[in-house]
Formats: C-alpha cells, structure tokens, sequence
C-alpha cells in the first residue's frame, strides 16, 4: 500500500469513527489527496530545482528569480489543513522509511 493509500485509508477511517457518511466527505477527501499529489510535486520541483530558479526575461537575458513551487507550497498546504479543520480530523500519521519523504 502506497502512502498516499494509506493517507486516505487513515482519513476514511476517522469520518467513519466520527459517523460521517455521503458524498460529500468522500469528496473532500478526494481533493485532500489531490493536494497531497501535487504537495509532493511541488516538493520534488523545490529539490530538483532550489529556491531560485534561472529564466530568460524579455529581452532576452538569462536571469535568476524565485521559483514559484514555494509560495504554492504554503497554499496548498494552508488549503489542506483547513479541509482537515472543515471535517474535524486530525492530520494522518505518515509511515514511510524514505527519508525523502520528509524532505
């Protein structure tokens, strides 16, 4: 089982702890694992490419400028913890033995 498997395994369980049934939780856990997706793709971006990154501005120059994966991150994670806030759930533990994972 995948983590992101898991993540939703763990999600799913609390709503139906807390007797939340329907559409509607099913639906905000969904995009809570979309969020997820892209967090992690954001992260690998932030890695691969640092903190800045170089472009070519108009006229033609190679520049250096802010890579724009980093305030994305914070949004999404804000969004994802207020999904977590909006059904009540705590954010699920992660189990993994990748380092990588946490970075």
């Amino acid at each position: 089982m995948t983590k992101a498997q898991q993540i939703k395994k763990d999600l799913l369980n609390q709503l139906e702890q807390q007797g939340k049934y329907g559409e509607f939780f099913t639906d905000m856990v969904e995009d809570y694992m979309k969020f997820y997706k892209l967090k992690n793709d954001l992260q690998k971006d932030i890695r691969k490419n640092g903190i800045r990154i170089k472009a070519i501005n108009g006229n033609g120059f190679e520049v250096e400028k802010p890579n724009e994966s980093i305030p994305n991150l914070v949004k999404i994670n804000t969004q994802m913890l207020k999904i977590l806030q909006d059904l009540e759930l705590k954010a699920p533990v992660e189990t993994s033995d990748d380092p990588e994972d946490y970075l």
